[in-house]
């Protein structure tokens, strides 16, 4: 089947370098490709399979063996024939729903029990060596399965520890992982585990836009004569990876370079070493892929764009950003010394070039040695002027090239998200069920740690954090008949009983057990599930004085960071004027929702049974599509309902359908000030809801209050029915608040 031709694609110059970089160098640790549907990602990385030099294998070999520089701790070494097959580089595809065992390996089954062998069955790890392994939606895997491959992408082995097999094999690939962030980001963690990262979005230029159209049209009109008008191109640019692999090894890096490499990382602040370690290696790529035999300060830049974005975000909710005119003015102007000493590296007659090396001409660098005190000046300079204002750069490239990165910022410009949030100047109008009113838009503070909540009992929902469920994986507390069941692991214990005392009706005469399809039992896994968490918060007037709806804000945007760190899905409804908002269907990107809450406006009457009866319908069609995802819904209201003819009765009416269907549910009383109503723990009894009273809306008592749910009606400071306990209750709560911190100090 054709692929669509790598230099076809138009307007993704910074992803076709990265790939190119990673083709060349290996060693660099793959690439993550962010970006939005619809731009051409998956297009790219299948057809740069089509581009990788064929590969000589051994014969024999499952792991696919270099002839020429056998692994000496291959498992099949032993099989190894004394012939070599040439054949193409394999593109090796990891689905979201791959298991453990398919990408690692595991015991042969089928041997291990009918002949009594331990032999390892090898995965999509061996399968895709020297090869290209791709994973689509990379952000939708389980973190250990990208742990696992990040490992093996980083230290060009994959060990297997597990099930009576210890193997260890090479595992050299170019790993490339695609992404669409409104789907759910990677945590940092493992974003700094991908050695490069590009955004990537579709073109503005209608001129652009038409020639991607037409380009896909041609080729789905007729495939082969497309892909001939691109074969010398393809071809050129096949050798162009072959000659930068040939390259690579005499490429030059200075003391001087390692020391500005150093400096930029420093500059930026990005944590840990690996930033440095992946900078230095496509910075040595970059300058074999230009024909260079020394890196430059464009190969410095160059690398510094693709490999420093995605390492500098220090909470879920930043986006990935790099500020050029930082970059350039930590680099300088002047290049970095070619002729600094090099005890360990060979001396080299070839000359380096500044960039591209048309028809094997070659430019020399003029670098000139530079005074450290004087970059070190500059440096620190660029750096608080950089700190004191970013700001980042958009284009658009007018036809397809790989280019030097330049002003399109890979991963877009540098952007915190903290930054961006800001109140309204003047309340504006705003809808509510009587007429006219005012609405007004507070900011959040810095969220703050949550302690887990979980929803009742045990499911059987996807693998996450939060509440008890029967997953694929966790500890084994059983085993069942494979009988309904559509993968996970076979327990073997179970199995062999299942199948011994049926040995002699089967005329067993020898060693190994005779086995039937009916004797498999499969491990049953006890661990943790992700939840939709349904956030409904009441955005009516008695939420809008800006010290409460600030601290609303910031007690929900808590709450979605723990959604984010526990794998949760999240969706946001708020109810305020005459009805309610669906401000973000249910999602798993936490990004978004906390964008949505920090525009939130707050005014108008309290709607509080229109927001409860859209929760319950959201909750019904995501049960439709996604049966076995459990819900917990957060009600943030002070229980008041003044919208609509007999509003409060009509609230009650909503909680009662939402406890009649068994919905886990959590509410959180912002009524503050000396009188109050108690409405908030009403309509918890209503909903047989967790219940949360707050003596004054804030971040911290928030925190406290959460820490403090344990079971359903455990209300702290009341007396039980959610009324507050009055002035000894108050003095009571004041007294254990003190106890709690001369605790705490002791």
């Amino acid at each position: 089947m054709r692929t669509f031709p790598f230099t076809a694609v138009v307007g993704s110059d910074d992803m076709a370098l990265a790939l190119a970089l990673c083709a060349v160098s290996p060693a660099i640790g793959g690439v993550l490709v962010r970006g939005e549907k619809g731009t051409a990602k998956s297009t790219m990385v299948r057809a740069l399979a089509a581009l990788l030099p064929p590969v000589d294998v051994v014969d024999g070999c499952r792991f696919s063996c270099d002839p020429h520089d056998p692994d000496p701790a291959c498992p099949d070494v032993a099989q190894h024939a004394g012939t070599s097959t040439l054949r193409p580089a394999r593109l090796v595809e990891l689905p979201v729903g791959a298991t453990e065992d398919r990408v690692i390996g595991s015991l042969h089954l089928e041997k291990a029990l009918s002949a009594g062998v331990t032999e390892y069955e090898p995965g999509l790890l061996a399968a895709a060596h020297r090869g290209l392994l791709y994973v689509d939606e990379v952000n939708l895997l389980h973190d250990h399965l990208v742990d696992l491959l990040l490992d093996a992408a980083a230290m060009g082995r994959s060990t297997v520890e597990r099930d009576g097999v210890s193997v260890a094999h090479a595992a050299r690939f170019v790993l490339v992982g695609t992404m669409n962030p409104e789907e759910g980001e990677l945590r940092p963690q493992l974003l700094d585990r991908f050695g490069l990262t590009v955004q990537i979005s579709a073109p503005r230029d209608p001129g652009l836009r038409a020639e991607v159209i037409r380009r896909r049209l041609a080729f789905d009109a007729n495939p082969d004569s497309f892909a001939r008008r691109y074969e010398v191109v393809e071809r050129e640019m096949a050798a162009r990876i072959r000659q930068g692999q040939a390259d690579l090894a005499g490429v030059t890096l200075s003391d001087a370079a390692l020391v500005k490499i150093a400096e930029v990382c420093s500059v930026f602040e990005v944590d840990g070493m690996r930033a440095d370690i992946v900078t230095a290696r496509a910075a040595v790529a970059h300058a074999a892929w230009h024909g260079r035999t020394a890196v430059s300060r464009a190969d410095i830049r160059a690398a510094a764009r693709l490999a420093l974005p995605h390492r500098r975000r220090r909470n879920p909710f930043d986006a990935p950003g790099l500020d050029e005119d930082l970059l350039d003015a930590v680099l300088g102007d002047q290049e970095p010394d070619p002729d600094a000493p090099q005890p360990d590296e060979p001396s080299s007659d070839r000359r380096p070039s500044d960039g591209p090396v048309p028809d094997g001409a070659r430019t020399d660098a003029d670098g000139l040695p530079e005074d450290e005190s004087a970059a070190a000046e500059r440096a620190g300079a660029a750096a608080r002027d950089g700190r004191a204002a970013r700001d980042g750069r958009d284009g658009e490239p007018e036809s397809f090239e790989i280019r030097d990165a330049g002003p399109d910022v890979a991963g877009g410009p540098d952007r915190d998200v903290a930054a961006e949030r800001r109140p309204s100047a003047a309340p504006s109008a705003g809808p509510d069920a009587g007429g006219a009113a005012t609405s007004s838009t507070a900011t959040s503070g810095a969220a703050f740690r949550t302690k887990l909540f979980t929803v009742a009992g045990s499911g059987e929902g996807e693998a996450g954090k939060r509440s008890r469920a029967i997953t694929s994986l966790g500890r084994t507390v059983g085993a069942m008949p494979l009988v309904g069941r559509s993968g996970g692991s076979v327990h073997l214990t179970a199995t062999v009983r299942a199948a011994a005392p049926q040995q002699v009706s089967r005329g067993r005469t020898g060693p190994g057990l005779l086995l039937q399809h009916d004797d498999l039992r499969m491990a049953v896994k006890e661990g943790r599930e992700s939840n939709l968490v349904l956030l409904c918060v009441d955005a009516s007037g008695s939420m809008a004085a800006r010290k409460r709806m600030e601290q609303i804000k910031t007690a929900v945007l808590s709450l979605l960071m723990d959604a984010y760190q526990r794998r949760d899905k999240v969706a946001l409804v708020t109810f305020r004027g005459a009805g309610a908002t669906l401000a973000l269907p249910p999602t798993s990107s936490v990004e978004v929702a906390a964008r949505r809450l920090e525009d939130l406006p707050a005014g108008g009457r309290t709607p509080l049974a229109e927001g409860l009866l859209m929760s319950r319908e959201i909750l019904r069609l995501e049960r439709i599509r996604d049966p076995r995802r459990r819900p917990l819904l957060v009600v943030v209201t002070d229980g008041r309902a003044t919208a609509g003819d007999d509003a409060l009765r009509r609230s009650r009416r909503a909680a009662a359908l939402l406890a009649a269907e068994r919905v886990s549910s959590l509410v959180i009383d912002c009524e503050s000030g000396p009188f109050r109503m108690g409405l908030a723990g009403a309509l918890a009894r209503s909903l047989a809801a967790q219940y949360v009273p707050l003596a004054e809306v804030g971040a911290q008592a928030l925190a406290g209050a959460v820490r403090e749910v344990r079971d359903v009606g455990d209300v702290r400071g009341s007396n039980g029915d959610g009324r507050p306990a009055g002035r000894h209750g108050r003095a009571a709560g004041r007294n254990g608040r003190a106890a709690g911190r001369n605790g705490r100090a002791a």
